[in-house]
């Protein structure tokens, strides 16, 4: 899979992550020098960590030509990944989580079907057959598969599981969802960018991933449940403004 067309970025939001952060980036770059990808850079956004997470990052950036590292000065997945994306000039663009929970080894499989224009967006899924799911509690279990049952029957969307942290896409495909509109800083950016992907006709294929669960998580399942709920009642009524919307 070494001899893609096109070039991708992939970006890690980080969030006082000075435990883990340099050990699963020189993973990644192990993993993708191994399989001898070109053309790649790998950009930390540190969402205004309070520990070591800047000098880690920094120093990252100083030992490997293909690190970056940007700081911004509020906390969201979704600031740090519009951040990113919209500076970028990569024909492909993504994010993983920081802790690899999902095996990066789906890199492999994102990067060829985006590179073969197979489709606009492609996720990994720990709800569709051949995925493995490792150290989920029950709580964790009952969330995921509740909220994309409600994103499926209440929003009408066909992609099973819209929160997994495992996500590439065209960058011309984020361009245009962008400049029409994605208003959410925080978790429910994915779930927001997934679905006025599918609004606009783009084309999301999902793939199963093996997925181990971080005991580290910072998520409170309960609070994002509550305002994931608020935010796709407000996301459905901007269906039909966004699907007329020009840009």
């Amino acid at each position: 899979m070494p001899n893609l067309t096109k070039n991708f970025q992939i970006v890690f939001p980080v969030y006082n992550e000075e435990n883990r952060m340099e050990k699963s980036i020189i993973k990644t770059i192990d993993f993708l020098e191994s399989n001898h990808y070109k053309n790649y850079s790998i950009l930390i956004v540190d969402n205004f960590s309070k520990d070591k997470t800047a000098d880690i990052a920094k120093k990252l950036e100083k030992n490997f030509e293909q690190v970056s590292y940007v700081r911004i000065e509020q906390k969201g997945v979704g600031i740090a990944l519009k951040t990113a994306w919209q500076k970028s000039n990569h024909d492909i663009i993504g994010y993983m989580d920081i802790d690899l929970s999902t095996d990066i080894i789906h890199l492999n499989k994102a990067l060829e079907i985006l590179d073969n224009d197979r489709a606009d967006i492609v996720i990994g899924s720990r709800l569709v057959p051949g995925s493995k799911v490792e150290g989920r509690t029950l709580l964790r279990e009952i969330f995921s598969r509740g909220y994309n049952f409600l994103l499926r029957h209440y929003l009408g969307v066909n992609f099973s599981d819209a929160v997994c942290g495992f996500k590439f896409l065209k960058r011309e495909v984020f361009n245009q969802i962008m400049n029409k509109g994605i208003e959410s800083n925080e978790w429910f950016f994915d779930t927001e960018l997934l679905t006025k992907a599918e609004w606009d006709n783009f084309k999301i294929a999902e793939i199963p991933v093996h997925w181990a669960d971080d005991s580290d998580s910072k998520v409170d399942v309960i609070r994002t449940t509550i305002e994931y709920l608020k935010k796709m009642r407000i996301l459905k009524k901007q269906k039909n403004e966004f699907k007329n919307k020009k840009v």
